[in-house]
């Protein structure tokens, strides 16, 4: 059983405290609401996944130098701190975009303040984002940022497109995962690797984020129909609530025939609540989240081992436990 204090952050954990400093520091306005928006929706950031993953990519990236020459880089706790930032910024635009009042056990920005302040926050988390991001100095991990965050934006449009549409495929939520969740691991990965100057292990760290982002955003939308809302911390059903055409939907649409499939179809075209209790029954009994879990069986073993080329290290055994911690929250 992986032990996150001791498999995952342990190895980073004086790295990690560094860069819980330097969010602190990096996120300053001259403006209050500004500062205590920003201030409240960073403090509220679950295990930081995706620092972690810079974190633990770039110390792997070190791991076959002599010791002498492994010291890390400010720019890695830079990095990874920018990355939370980022992040952050996109979970408070995306709670406005699906009206959400609650994430991680609290309100959401938009709930505590209103939207307008939510957004605007959010727009001035990503620019200052940017204002530190070139400050470390390095056109690649700038130009894979800004093409990057494209991608993210792009994923969330889409997903909007596809939204209340019964006919989305699993190559159409792929897509909208790649851009909504796993680009952002992938700049984690790929960052430290960047940063380090191991530009030989980019592609490996890039293949590992990507795969492993896919079993996370499955996971998530599995435990949209299993979990409860303390535990979810947002409200079950959310998905279904919103027309959202996730994993677990989609495969029970191809699971089903008749009245059982024309309600699946039907709650995603008009979204809401009214046969919520319904179609849970129905994703559970058609064996749509038995086939989730082998989809997120197998990205976590294509993760694990795209890290294969990376010297062997506590931190590639970190990165490793992170993907099969990912996993083992079904369980």
């Amino acid at each position: 059983m992986t032990d996150f204090a001791q498999d995952v952050l342990g190895p980073v954990v004086t790295d990690f405290a560094a860069m819980d400093q330097y969010i602190k520091t990096g996120i300053h306005s001259k403006i209050p609401l500004v500062l205590s928006v920003s201030q409240y929706v960073v403090e509220a950031g679950g295990k930081r996944m995706r620092p972690l993953m810079c974190l633990l990519s770039a110390r792997a990236c070190l791991a076959d130098q002599p010791e002498a020459e492994r010291a890390l880089p400010q720019s890695v706790i830079a990095l990874s701190a920018i990355i939370e930032m980022l992040h952050t910024a996109t979970l408070v635009h995306d709670d406005v975009v699906d009206e959400s009042g609650l994430r991680r056990g609290r309100p959401t920005a938009n709930a505590n303040w209103n939207n307008q302040t939510a957004v605007l926050v959010g727009d001035f988390l990503i620019a200052r984002s940017f204002d530190l991001l070139v400050e470390i100095g390095s056109m690649p991990l700038l130009k894979d940022f800004a093409s990057g965050t494209c991608e993210i934006a792009e994923g969330e449009v889409l997903q909007l497109q596809h939204q209340h549409n019964p006919d989305s495929t699993e190559a159409d939520y792929l897509q909208i995962i790649h851009g909504k969740t796993s680009r952002l691991f992938q700049l984690a990965a790929e960052g430290g690797a960047i940063v380090t100057d191991a530009v030989h292990y980019r592609q490996a760290l890039r293949d590992f984020a990507g795969h492993f982002g896919n079993a996370f955003q499955i996971v998530d939308d599995i435990l949209d129909y299993t979990s409860d809302a303390e535990t979810l911390g947002k409200n079950i059903g959310d998905d279904l609530m919103e027309g959202k055409p996730t994993l677990p939907l989609i495969s029970a649409l191809r699971l089903t025939t008749g009245e059982s499939h024309q309600l699946i179809r039907k709650s995603i075209q008009t979204g809401g609540t009214d046969n919520l209790e319904t179609i849970i029954g129905l994703v559970h009994s058609s064996g749509a989240l038995d086939y989730c879990r082998q989809r997120v069986a197998e990205e976590t073993r294509a993760a694990i081992h795209s890290l294969k080329s990376l010297p062997e290290s506590r931190y590639r055994a970190g990165l490793q436990a992170l993907a099969e911690m990912a996993e083992s929250r079904l369980t």
